[in-house]
């Protein structure tokens, strides 16, 4: 390593891994550092009693993008992330009566959303051609582009090129241009709470997760999404990156306007340069001096975040006929769900939610028989989250899943472990218990998140959720190779 510029990479999430695979495949000395000690950040394992859990992500959606990274080193994703398409995609149910299954089949689809409305099937045809515009003009002119100022904006052919994406209209404005039968209104725009956002409020440009899923297809990894930490893992010994587990990082040393090291609880890193996938606002405000912090609290404190999660792994003695691998509920009435997360914040007393049972398409996830089953409620950020509060609202959903179910639960659980807001902070140093940062609003998308070069450490830069293009895992794939190519002075 003698003569290669040293990188100090904090935080070994999915960002934090796929940049210290990028920068070291570009000849730089990589060192990963993690506080927890396991690689994966959110994207952590649990195993507990024959039972695995992946703790945080869970859909693999956008395969270009992991396709993308795999190309950039020269590797084929095949021989280290190998992958099923799902079938159904997803189960959606609208009450304990009524479900549907969305799947690769497009036939099916479009009969699907036929039977929802007259002529749904068309106006699928015609919505989707439109996200797959939004997609491509995405992928082609934004998404893999670095931006610095707002300056990066003003040339006449991105402007132009940028119409086509919406930016200026809401998703369920532009989804109410095609349907009123709330249930493919509600199909097309569940994604935008994993993205941080309510339909209402999240840009148009997002319809695109439609052609993400309904066209691109519902892919799970062999091994679970784990299985692209041991993946990204096994890159880094490859290309020789040192990682370091256990270790919380206390402080960036500063010697002027440059970071000179990064100082743990077990030692000091010296570094030439030093890449951030930790939580920005932490990073920002409690690892460098205030002198070095170029967002300070005022800036954090007015933006907007996205939502936290209330999350139950629960391992199941007995098989659960009527939940898929991915199974949705949305409730009558939505909107009320999505007030109590953005408008008066308070435990939705009528929650829409997930569950994800990868023991349906997985059986080593989970004993002979049994169930892995991972329940997760988008919440309010900053909630009241004390143990008592915690344990009512886990028995408020157990009750709620088994009517979906229809069967008995609660007398067949022998593994269970809540996840919620006060631990997005302790495990993740998140900002007000956000599971996922900042929120995709309008004022929050591209050059308008926080920027990925310190705005007064030189040498100090940023991968992860908090940076363009954002939430989600192929974004922060992305973000990683933007991170990468910026710190080695490629456009």
């Amino acid at each position: 390593m003698a003569g290669k510029k040293k990188v100090i990479v904090i935080g070994a999430g999915y960002g934090g891994l796929a940049s210290a695979v990028l920068l070291a495949h570009k000849g730089f000395a990589v060192t990963l550092i993690e506080k927890n000690a396991v690689p994966g950040g959110r994207a952590r394992l649990w195993e507990e009693k024959g039972y695995r859990f992946d703790m945080g992500p869970s859909w693999y959606l956008m395969p270009e993008a992991f396709d993308r990274f795999f190309d950039l080193i020269g590797k084929k994703r095949e021989d280290y992330l190998p992958l099923d398409r799902l079938d159904p995609y997803y189960r959606v149910f609208f009450s304990k009566d009524e479900f549907v299954d969305i799947g690769p089949d497009m036939k099916k689809t479009k009969k699907t959303f036929a039977s929802f409305e007259k002529g749904g099937d068309e106006k699928l045809v015609k919505y989707l051609e439109n996200c797959r515009i939004k997609y491509d003009t995405a992928v082609g002119e934004f998404l893999y582009r670095d931006y610095s100022s707002v300056l990066d904006f003003m040339n006449p052919t991105l402007l132009l090129k940028g119409t086509k994406l919406s930016v200026f209209e809401s998703l369920d404005s532009l989804v109410s241009k095609y349907f009123t039968d709330h249930r493919a209104k509600k199909i097309l725009e569940y994604a935008m709470v994993f993205l941080g956002n309510s339909p209402y409020n999240a840009p148009a440009m997002y319809s695109m997760m439609s052609h993400l899923d309904l066209d691109l297809g519902v892919f799970f990894p062999r091994n679970g999404m784990w299985g692209i930490v041991e993946a990204l893992m096994e890159l880094c010994r490859e290309y020789g990156v040192e990682v370091k587990l256990g270790e919380p990082v206390r402080s960036i040393e500063m010697h002027g306007k440059d970071a000179r090291a990064v100082v743990t609880d077990k030692g000091r890193y010296e570094a030439d340069i030093v890449l951030a996938n930790a939580d920005y606002a932490h990073a920002e405000t409690d690892l460098l001096p205030d002198a070095a912090c170029g967002l300070d609290e005022g800036y954090w404190k007015k933006k907007t975040y996205a939502p936290s999660m209330f999350i139950m792994y629960l391992g199941v003695k007995k098989r659960l006929k009527r939940l898929a691998h991915h199974t949705l509920y949305f409730a009558a009435d939505w909107d009320h769900h999505f007030r109590q997360i953005f408008d008066d914040p308070a435990w939705p007393d009528q929650p829409s939610y997930y569950v994800s049972v990868t023991s349906k398409t997985q059986p080593d996830v989970a004993p002979k028989g049994c169930e892995n089953v991972f329940v997760l409620v988008p919440v309010a950020c900053n909630l009241d989250d004390n143990d008592a509060q915690r344990a009512a609202y886990a028995d408020k959903m157990i009750a709620h899943l088994e009517t979906l179910a229809g069967e008995n639960i609660r007398d067949h659980i022998e593994v269970k472990r809540i996840f919620s807001g006060r631990d997005f902070t302790a495990d993740y140093n998140a900002r007000y218990n956000t599971a996922l940062g900042l929120s995709h609003t309008f004022d929050q998308t591209a050059v308008f998140r926080p920027p990925r070069r310190s705005k007064k450490v030189k040498n100090l830069f940023y991968a992860g959720h908090y940076t363009h293009p954002g939430v989600g895992v192929p974004m922060v794939f992305i973000a990683a190779e933007l991170a990468a190519k910026v710190i080695a002075g490629e456009r």
